[in-house]
């Protein structure tokens, strides 16, 4: 509420006036009190012009007493007429501008005008237009609390002043805290009379007992008559606390009281009792850890968070469907939080190790006896995935949590698991400065690096909780099943069940992480090869994600180092340069996994040719702007083959330099030479190289290639791309990466998973197996051939011009281009079929 007001002296005889000027901004004093929007506004009386201020100084509220002339009868009429006629006015201005903020004043407020010789200036309403309100509201979705640059940029945009976007924000903040709150108390309110109604019907039960077998008078027995009444009323009242507490921490977004802690020992289910089992909490099993967690919801994890107001509201709902959303999604996620951390704890009979390779299989019977389902029954045509996974990685469990709880930290830590991913909504962004208690609605698209298997499309909550000093838990769960209740059509290919992962903090600076992969998938969307890869979690599987953590995180650990690995050939690129170069192959790195698996990071359109083989998959985009790409018409092709060559035998195969004209056609038909090598990992096939080909005669010239290859217990990858001489020099110097135009090719490779459709083998094959490495693969039987599922994938520029139309001939080329690759890699590995 804002006061401005002074009192003048009239040089002409006509007695004192008062001007008041009190625009009336605060709409929470209206709301509490159930007054008329124009119950307060203030008479302004207006001095005639040769008046002058006694409190220029002063832009508050100013008074000054004056001896009034009782002889001005004339002056004393006009008072009342201006009396009358202001406050009239005043209620309407009052009106004016409670509407939602889309009225705004030309000129100044009250608080900012000053008092001059001049009478008060009238003040001018503005009625924004319709497009105005429409771009108004739209960013108020986006961002509440624009900042001021935004504010100029959207006043420029609608031909408004700043002020009037800064007071439309301040007036539809204002009006959707008290639409939240009207709502909250009619929610309160209805509940005390459900209390008040309960406790009567209690009393008259207690003034009156009834017996429950014969219906006569009850006959207390030994309890006395004071210690009945006790109990009924300490069983009501604890009841009542436990729903004010709940309801308080759904809908009110304030922190609640842990009155419950003191009135005795906690329930057995609303604590976490960790150091149990051998699987990810032996370091606690010494201490009693016991850890109550505050008031419970009756699913073992405490609720008291401090909601904040949703960033985005969705399309079309109203509060009340908005704060039961809401409701639901904490409700959601404290059941999934309790699902993963025993799931993380329990081990037998509840997990299973399987007999080929030793990795753990969910018994699905002991779950559904263990759980209730959470986010409904499986959907026709689904099957289920699960798996858990332990390892030790070079990170500390805080850095891990906010990696997590960050979507881009999230998706450069798993580059080729995820294609893209965002926060949609934060419900609760944590407790005390830290994520203990965050909460907030993703999406993300998970990727297979193959063409058969299409992209996993989610939207899932993510749940962060500190459940002791230097253990957190952080779950993921889908949230399809709510929108569907809500009226939101949705068509899903996965859903993924509670998972996610618990991060215990280790003595050497490492940690602890167990992680947690479970979720329903609609197989027939994959293609035969990949089926067994996928139903053994190996696809999207805690086993992925493990492995892309330490590999990531040790990647990360070399280099912050301040040495250099030995094996580096960088004597001739600084450390500018080396941190160019690798930007520089993240993102030749992330342009291919997008352009395999066909995600939204590009607009891709997919071609039907009739001479293209089946398996193979090709597309098209335009490249335009875009200073890290050639301008032109792009065309992708990619297939996966299976090869019965075990994947660390192929992997080393691709990606030397001096076997690399075995099966590239750039090569010009002889050897490579590393020009540069960067360690990227302990394991040497983790780099970053630059290679040149040496030209074969005169007529050709030498040019480059920047190479990058990983590796880890989950699969491997090898892209590549040709580079500019003069652009990599400026790279190599330090200079900006972004302007260096590639388009990647190259190798994505992964076991073939238990159970593939390797074929049986004879004698002669099988003693090819042996020549070629075998191994790697699983599968069952003694004459079961291991496996690679080899992904080969191109991206090649076949017009400079966007506008231009894509040939017949220029699809045939990639297409040849494509099987002629993956025959030369089969004659050199002697895996021809």
């Amino acid at each position: 509420m804002s006061f401005g007001g002074f009192l003048e002296n009239s040089t002409g005889g006509g007695g004192a006036r008062i001007v008041a000027d009190i625009p009336f901004r605060n709409s929470n004093i209206n709301n509490h009190h159930n007054m008329p929007s124009g119950a307060l506004a203030q008479p302004r009386l207006v001095t005639p012009p040769l008046t002058k201020s006694m409190f220029n100084s002063s832009p508050g509220l100013s008074l000054g007493l004056h001896q009034p002339n009782i002889d001005g009868q004339a002056d004393m009429a006009r008072m009342a007429e201006n009396f009358e006629a202001n406050v009239g006015r005043r209620s309407r201005e009052e009106d004016h501008e409670s509407r939602s903020g889309s009225d705004n004043m030309d000129g100044a407020s009250g608080d900012d005008q000053d008092a001059t010789d001049k009478p008060p200036r009238k003040k001018r309403y503005h009625r924004h237009t319709p497009q105005q309100i429409q771009e108004l509201e739209a960013l108020f979705k986006e961002c509440p609390h624009p900042d001021e640059k935004q504010r100029l940029e959207l006043s420029r945009r609608l031909c408004l002043e700043t002020r009037q976007v800064k007071f439309w924000f301040q007036n539809r903040r204002t009006q959707m805290k008290t639409q939240l709150e009207r709502h909250e108390n009619s929610l309160l309110r209805q509940e005390n009379d459900k209390l008040r109604a309960e406790n009567m019907s209690i009393r008259d039960a207690m003034r009156n007992p009834i017996c429950s077998n014969c219906g006569g008078p009850a006959i207390i027995g030994e309890i006395s008559l004071e210690e009945q009444h006790l109990r009924i009323e300490n069983a009501r009242l604890k009841d009542e606390l436990d729903r004010v507490c709940a309801l308080a921490g759904k809908f009110l977004g304030r922190p609640i009281s842990s009155l419950a802690n003191s009135i005795g020992p906690p329930l057995p289910n609303s604590s976490l009792e960790l150091g149990v089992g051998s699987n990810g909490f032996g370091g606690l099993s010494t201490v009693a850890t016991t850890l109550p967690l505050g008031p419970d919801f009756g699913v073992g994890i405490s609720s008291g968070l401090p909601l904040v107001p949703a960033a985005r509201s969705s399309a079309g709902m109203t509060g009340l469907d908005r704060s039961i959303e809401r409701s639901m999604f904490l409700e959601l996620a404290l059941t999934a939080m309790d699902e993963l951390v025993k799931l993380a704890q329990t081990d037998e009979p509840l997990w299973v190790r399987s007999l080929e390779g030793g990795r753990e299989i969910l018994n699905h019977e002991e779950y559904m006896r263990s759980f209730t389902p959470c986010i409904g029954l499986k959907p026709n045509g689904f099957v289920t995935e699960a798996s858990r996974e332990t390892g030790m990685v070079i990170i500390n469990s805080l850095a891990l949590v906010e990696t997590l709880m960050d979507s881009n930290r999230w998706a450069e830590m798993f580059p080729c698991m995820i294609a893209i991913t965002s926060t949609t909504d934060v419900i609760s962004s944590g407790m005390g400065g830290t994520r203990n208690g965050a909460l907030q609605l993703m999406h993300a698209e998970l990727q297979v690096l193959s063409p058969l298997v299409p992209v996993r499309e989610v939207n899932f909550l993510r749940f962060c909780k500190q459940h002791a000093e230097g253990v957190w838990a952080v779950v993921d769960v889908s949230v399809d099943s709510i929108r569907e209740t809500s009226g939101a059509p949705t068509f899903v290919n996965c859903r993924r069940l509670p998972s996610g992962c618990v991060v215990q903090d280790m003595p050497n600076g490492y940690s602890k992480v167990t992680w947690v992969e479970h979720a329903e998938y609609d197989e027939s969307q994959v293609h035969q090869l990949y089926r067994p890869l996928l139903s053994s979690g190996m696809g999207f599987g805690s086993q992925r994600w493990i492995a892309t953590l330490q590999r990531q995180c040790e990647c990360l650990a070399i280099l912050m180092s301040s040495s250099v690995p030995s094996r580096d050939h960088t004597a001739a690129i600084t450390a500018g340069g080396r941190r160019s170069m690798l930007k520089l192959a993240q993102r030749m790195t992330d342009n291919f996994c997008a352009g395999v698996c066909a995600s939204t990071v590009h607009k891709w359109n997919k071609l039907n040719a009739g001479n293209v083989d089946e398996d193979v998959r090709v597309m098209t985009r335009k490249s335009v702007d875009d200073p890290g790409e050639p301008p032109g018409i792009v065309l992708s092709a990619a297939t996966s083959v299976w090869l019965p060559v075990s994947p660390q035998r192929l992997f080393d195969f691709l990606r030397d330099e001096r076997l690399r004209s075995e099966w590239d056609i750039l090569s010009n038909g002889g050897p490579m030479q590393e020009m540069a090598h960067i360690a990227k990992g302990q394991d040497h096939g983790n780099c970053v190289s630059l290679l040149r080909a040496s030209a074969m005669n005169p007529n050709q010239s030498s040019m480059l290639i920047l190479q990058e290859t990983c590796i880890d217990a989950a699969g491997s990858l090898v892209v590549y791309a040709p580079v500019d001489i003069p652009a990599m020099h400026v790279v190599m110097n330090g200079g900006d990466s972004a302007y260096v135009a590639l388009l990647p090719s190259g190798f994505a490779i992964v076991p073939d998973g238990p159970g593939s459709r390797g074929p049986t083998g004879n004698g002669n094959n099988s003693n090819n197996n042996a020549n070629n490495g075998g191994g790697g693969g699983g599968g069952s039987g003694p004459h079961r051939v291991s496996g690679s599922l080899l992904t080969v994938a191109f991206q090649i520029l076949v017009n400079s011009l966007p506008t231009a139309k894509l040939t017949v001939e220029s699809v045939e080329t990639v297409n040849n281009l494509i099987s002629c690759t993956v025959q030369k890699i089969k004659a050199a590995l002697h895996c021809e079929s």
